[in-house]
């Protein structure tokens, strides 16, 4: 069975071990394990059952790991997308003034719909084409962008910085629990990577959820979730008739969400396992986009919203993980999950709004201290190839700069990389090097510029 597994996955020839992959399946499945409760709560502000949500999030995320690691064998993980959540459940399903209204029926069939363009998409090479003609400042820094967006998550679930109502964002209270769990879980994890101790990032999350326990930072919880499949097949296509162009308008916006995030996280965490190929093109990109456009589909047939690539995956390739072997151990995970809910629901709690000195209306917060260790790290990890751009030439730099600052600020690495694609398609044509770039990233930019001035 190990010989037939590691044949099948090119484990040898990745430069790994099934340890490895194993560990780094965990260690990705450990960080991105809280949307197995947050996309539930997420959806169910749209009327969805949150049983079933849960339910249809684990099946869905599943199988897509299982199309990754076998069509295209990359350790990519993939469940709903955030950002993609809230849109579907307070734009597409909601009822509140300037939302469009739609069902969650309706809002699944949305989403279907867009999986199936991704699809066809995916088959024609048209998302591959993308990946490959991204200029190199662009694919130098969507990496390090996510790093520094997967390190700002990170620091916001250890509450080493906090929400203000004067600067937006300030340090965090650091006498508190999690912060100090946050902290200890960094260092632990930065010294054993530096002793070369395989396993570190997943060793230190299970030593920071552990330490979280003893000292009653966090809670294990004890709800009851009542599984269901209401939601599943569960779509209304006819409603989509009376308010075609509120449809059609969110199809396009989940088109361009997806398809970024989608890019995002290949070249980011590929650039960073060494998938990259020195032409900047990625081996089995077609497969690879393929899976991810096809798990959409399931996705929205089950319950949930858009299913896409996790950039958490990154915290896998860190500890060791290199073929698809680690995405199947993340889809397994995903079935255990279903089982053991609870279990999985201990490396977040809900700090409320207390713990921010805001009002009482203000939203609670979900704070990960078990697993933001792991993330500050990972993001650590991912900002060697900013060294690669060049830094000196302004029309490469400036693209770099904005991917960077909206991706973090704009909470989203779609609106990274839009950024990047508007700015570095607009200094070259100003300043008279419009020749350096390939028509279709002009194509692009006229797009992301028109999702800007007319679909928001």
């Amino acid at each position: 069975m190990a010989n037939a597994l590691e044949r099948y996955f090119g484990v040898k020839e990745a430069g790994s071990t099934l340890r490895r992959e194993v560990v780094g399946g965990l260690t990705t499945f450990a960080t991105m394990s809280y949307i197995v409760f947050v996309q539930p709560t997420v959806l169910s502000a749209a009327g969805m059952p949150f049983g079933s949500v849960l339910l249809a999030t684990c099946l869905s995320s599943a199988l897509a790991c299982f199309l990754m690691g076998l069509l295209a064998r990359y350790p990519f993980a993939l469940a709903p997308g955030m950002g993609e959540n809230f849109f579907f459940a307070f734009t597409v399903c909601s009822t509140f003034p300037g939302a469009m209204g739609f069902s969650w029926q309706a809002g699944l069939a949305i989403v279907l719909i867009s999986g199936l363009l991704f699809v066809a998409l995916s088959l024609f090479g048209v998302r591959e084409q993308v990946l490959r003609i991204l200029p190199d400042c662009l694919k130098n820094t969507i990496g390090p962008a996510i790093g520094f967006f997967i390190s700002f998550v990170g620091l916001q679930w250890g509450g080493i910085i906090k929400l203000s109502p004067t600067t937006m964002v300030t340090l965090g209270d650091l006498h508190k629990g999690a912060p100090v769990i946050t902290l200890i879980g960094v260092f632990l994890i930065a010294t054993m990577m530096a002793l070369r101790i395989q396993g570190g990032i997943l060793l230190g999350i299970v030593v920071t959820c552990v330490l979280g326990l003893a000292t009653g930072v966090m809670q294990y919880p004890h709800d009851t979730v009542h599984l269901s499949t209401e939601t599943f097949f569960n779509l209304n296509f006819t409603e989509l008739a009376s308010n075609w162009d509120a449809a059609l308008i969110a199809i396009l916006l989940f088109f361009f969400m997806v398809l970024f995030d989608t890019v995002g996280t290949l070249v980011g965490v590929g650039r960073q396992a060494g998938f990259i190929g020195e032409d900047g093109t990625l081996p089995r990109a077609k497969q690879a986009f393929f899976a991810d456009a096809t798990a959409t589909c399931i996705g929205a047939l089950f319950g949930t919203s858009t299913v896409t690539s996790y950039i958490e995956s990154a915290t896998g390739v860190a500890a060791g993980a290199r073929t698809g072997l680690a995405a199947v151990v993340t889809g397994l995970c995903f079935l255990l999950a279903i089982v053991a809910a609870p279990l999985v629901h201990i490396v977040g709690y809900d700090v409320g709004p207390a713990f921010y000195g805001v009002g009482p209306t203000d939203l609670h917060v979900a704070m990960y201290p078990g697993v933001a260790p792991a993330l500050i790290v990972v993001g650590l990890l991912m900002m060697a190839p900013l060294r690669l751009v060049r830094w000196d030439d302004v029309t490469e730099s400036l693209p770099s700069f904005f991917t960077v600052a909206m991706m973090v600020f704009g909470y989203a690495i779609h609106e990274g990389i839009s950024a990047g694609c508007i700015s570095y398609a607009a200094i070259k044509l100003i300043s008279g090097r419009g020749r350096e770039v390939h028509p279709i990233m002009y194509a692009i930019a006229i797009a992301l510029a028109a999702r800007y001035a007319f679909l928001r």
